[in-house]
């Protein structure tokens, strides 16, 4: 996949460069700075200056000048230049000779400072030597071996030599390590420790030997199958191999791009994904090389500069090619150009966000909205590409340049609903992300506008939430809008929200008359549970009637459902709520126990109230209620008279009395303590005589043994009273009362009251009871009695043994907790001997002074 990274440009033109000289041919090129030298294949070594200029079209042109030139007289080709800026050398290979020529005038050095027998050399652009006007060079000859030199200027030093198992014939090296090709292997030399590592064999035939440095101790080899293969000084391959030519001649490398050259063309390629970017045709190229930061390329005749194109420029056209991650790749290594760190930073950001919105148009959703985080979108940009999304107070333009081409979001779905609709889902999942979130600042009512209008369409529930939790909407957009839509109650909450409560309700209560339509809204119940909450009572009160018209049993929940901790003002009185809701029967029921039970409320007004309320609507029940219906109410009746003991009892049983009630009648006479009528009504009327014994058990809940034996006592007499009914007809039940373990009686009082003709064997059980009773009465008494004697006879051990020894206190004692002297004659004396004042004595079960701890019952004396 193609990108333009270079353009060829020339440097030195031909004629300039030669002239006449037809049959002269550059050999060799090095390039510092402004300076670029050729090696002619007649012995000449040429001094060029050549300067970049940018037109004002953005094109780079190189202008070129000859300064100077010099023949070596051997009349051999020169082989290899490497330009000394430190030391204001250049080194020249010719006729296997190295020698040093002056930077600047080309003239010999005076000392003669010289190697023979060189066939290659490589400077070492990362030495450990310290000196900075040394320089250190690897070279080969015709013998297995390398040899390390260190060049000053004027002498070159020997310092190494390292032999090898073939003759070198390239080389490369970076701090110790020596990348070397033989004949017919890579290895790799390390010259301070000596180590020799086999690398891979080539094949010479049909591989020209490529080393070279690409970084920190790294090497791009030209290996076997046409591979650029990258190897570390440690041995090993960190990045896949790059594909080339079989007849590559010639690598440079400038991040992120390695430039081959083969017969007929330059290719490109990146390290970062090893793919091919670029092909420059370019025929009779004989020497390529990368000078610090640029590349040249010649023929034999020209000279020719690859000019890298702008980062931004390639990104750009990758994008336009939609190849987004080789885009993001090359952008994040853009850094590593020599770009600024905040131009780094805005265009690595720029780059994401306009890869967000590739990736929006191929509708790879996760991939955009994860680009639009990382890269800092302004979410504006978004919302803006779907039509009437933004408030219509936004006065939003869009970046410029653009992010991108399209006019809207129909330029990208092309038509499709169902791409329409994934659109929408993912703009209103991306808005929702980032709420809360730093890239939502300043931008909060955009994001929660778009959210209502997106929610409004197809999502009420999100929409619900939206409204009724913080947001920023603008609430002229968002009541346009929710009216189209038909979400009247979210209009409504919305309007909660921002404390516009009266509004809020006359939405709601539009929508409970049926003038508007809206299926999301609960009911009547909402609109009473907020009623019951808002603590405007004179808004509150302008909706009472219209809720209890609705649904008393509900509307009344306005009253009882308020919360415990609001303060009490006039309009909420419970006389005022009571004598409002007379017109609502079965509110003011509700409003009543809510009072009387919940609230518990002990006033006697409230409690009678409620009484004859209960008890009117027992009475008002026609032949055709259902009897369930009817128990209900007579239940919650009963529980009333039997629960309260605050209401207007001859009231009430004077309405009881002239009905068939019997059971509350019962109720009423047990209130007025008039047991015997209560138990005769029981009794006699309802013949319940668990009833009976159950109101025993209540009338006596709380009081003592005596008023509870009475009670009993009243019952058993109602049951054996011959004034009632027939004779001896109620004995069955008398005896289950005498053998029942509820039941309570004085023994002695019940043989006085049973009839003489009653049989021992009838009364076995109750006599049997009661005897194991009194022996276990008996029985308790007497071990309560004896326990309490020697709990006081253990007290009077324990006094006797406290006051047994005199305890003397003079002038010359002191208190040991305060150590002033007592001047009171009043003390305390701890079991341990210990003597301090009363007021020292602050805990009597503890010692003050040794802390130890006495049982509770030994309490300190006082004298």
């Amino acid at each position: 996949m193609s990108v333009k990274a270079f353009e060829l440009v020339p440097a030195i033109e031909r004629l300039k460069l030669l002239g006449e000289k037809a049959r002269t041919a550059i050999e060799c090129i090095e390039c510092c700075g402004k300076n670029l030298y050729i090696g002619t294949s007649d012995c000449f070594v040429i001094h060029f200056l050549v300067e970049e200029k940018t037109l004002p079209n953005g094109k780079i042109t190189y202008t070129s000048e000859k300064q100077s030139h010099k023949y070596l007289a051997v009349k051999k080709p020169i082989q290899q230049l490497k330009a000394a800026s430190a030391l204001t050398r250049i080194l020249v290979l010719c006729d296997n000779v190295l020698t040093l020529l002056n930077m600047f005038n080309l003239e010999p050095i005076l000392s003669g400072a010289k190697i023979k027998g060189v066939t290659a050399f490589c400077v070492n652009n990362n030495p450990r030597s310290s000196n900075p006007f040394s320089l250190e060079i690897a070279v080969t000859s015709r013998r297995k071996q390398v040899q390390v030199y260190t060049v000053t200027e004027d002498k070159c030093v020997l310092i190494k030599e390292i032999s090898i198992s073939d003759i070198p014939v390239n080389l490369s090296m970076d701090a110790f390590c020596i990348c070397i090709a033989t004949s017919n292997e890579y290895i790799l030399a390390n010259y301070h420790t000596g180590v020799i590592t086999d690398l891979f064999p080539y094949d010479a035939d049909q591989t020209s030997p490529v080393v070279k440095r690409v970084g920190k101790e790294e090497f791009l080899l030209a290996g076997p199958s046409a591979l650029g293969m990258f190897v570390t000084s440690a041995g090993i391959s960190q990045r896949p191999p790059l594909k080339w030519s079989e007849t590559i001649r010639g690598v440079s490398y400038l991040f992120p791009y390695v430039v081959a050259m083969d017969d007929e063309f330059l290719t490109v390629h990146s390290v970062l994904d090893q793919q091919q970017k670029q092909t420059i045709p370019f025929q009779g190229g004989r020497i390529l090389g990368d000078f610090e930061g640029r590349i040249f390329v010649s023929s034999s005749k020209e000279v020719y500069a690859l000019v890298p194109l702008p980062v931004e420029k390639q990104i750009q056209a990758l994008l336009s090619d939609k190849r987004v991650e080789e885009a993001l790749t090359l952008a994040k290594n853009a850094k590593k150009l020599g770009l600024a760190k905040d131009k780094f930073q805005k265009l690595y950001q720029r780059i994401q966000q306009q890869s967000g919105f590739i990736e929006l148009s191929e509708f790879h959703f996760e991939e955009a909205g994860q680009l639009f985080k990382d890269g800092l979108l302004d979410v504006r940009e978004l919302i803006s590409l779907f039509p009437n999304l933004l408030p219509s107070t936004s006065n939003f333009n869009r970046s410029v340049p653009l992010l991108h081409q399209f006019a809207d979001i129909s330029s990208i779905v092309r038509g499709s609903k169902e791409k329409l609709q994934e659109c929408k889902t993912f703009l209103s999942s991306y808005l929702d992300s980032i709420r809360g979130s730093d890239l939502s600042l300043g931008f909060r009512e955009e994001i929660d506008t778009a959210l209502l209008k997106l929610y409004a369409e197809s999502s009420p529930e999100f929409l619900k939430t939206l409204v009724s939790s913080e947001n920023t909407c603008s609430l002229h957009d968002a009541a346009e809008i929710l009216q189209k839509h038909g979400r009247h109650h979210a209009l409504g909450l919305l309007y909660r929200y921002h404390i516009d409560n009266e509004k809020a309700l006359l939405v709601w209560a539009r929508i409970c008359d049926g003038e508007l339509k809206d299926d999301t809204f609960p009911g009547l119940d909402f609109v009473v549970e907020f009623l019951s909450r808002l603590s405007d009572h004179e808004l509150v009160w302008r909706y009472v009637d219209w809720a209890l018209q609705k649904n008393p049993e509900l509307g009344v929940k306005i009253f009882t459902d308020r919360a415990e901790s609001e303060p009490l003002t006039e309009r909420m009185r419970p006389d005022t709520v009571i004598d409002y809701l007379h017109a609502f029967p079965k509110a003011v029921m509700r409003y009543l126990e809510h009072l009387v039970f919940t609230k518990k409320l002990e006033k006697e007004k409230y409690h009678t109230h409620l009484a004859v309320l209960y008890l009117d609507d027992v009475l008002k029940k026609n032949p055709e209620t259902s009897k369930p219906e009817l128990d209900l109410s007579r239940s919650k009746l009963r529980h009333m008279l039997q629960e309260s003991s605050l209401y207007r009892v001859q009231l009430i049983l004077g309405k009881v009395r002239e009905t068939d009630m019997f059971a509350e009648t019962a109720i009423l006479y047990g209130k007025l303590e008039e047991h015997d009528k209560a138990l005769r009504i029981l009794v006699h009327k309802l013949q319940d005589y668990g009833a009976a014994e159950r109101y025993c058990c209540i009338n006596s809940r709380g009081r003592d043994r005596a008023y509870r034996r009475r009670l009993f006592q009243i019952l058993l007499g109602v049951y054996l009273d011959p004034l009632e009914g027939k004779k001896d007809s109620l004995i069955a039940p008398a005896i289950a009362l005498l053998n029942s373990e509820d039941a309570d009686f004085d023994a002695s009082r019940v043989l006085q009251l049973i009839p003489e003709n009653w049989s021992t064997a009838l009364l076995s059980q109750f006599l049997t009871n009661t005897v194991r009773k009194s022996l276990h009465t008996s029985r308790t008494t007497k071990l309560q009695r004896m326990l309490t004697r020697t709990e006081n006879l253990n007290l009077k051990v324990s006094q006797i043994s406290q006051q047994r020894d005199p305890i003397y206190v003079g002038d010359d004692r002191n208190c040991q907790v305060c150590n002033r002297p007592f001047h009171e004659p009043t003390f305390a004396r701890y079991p341990n001997g210990v003597i301090v004042h009363t007021q020292c004595a602050w805990n009597k079960t503890v010692c003050p002074v040794t802390g130890r701890l006495f049982s509770t019952k030994i309490s300190s004396s006082k004298s």
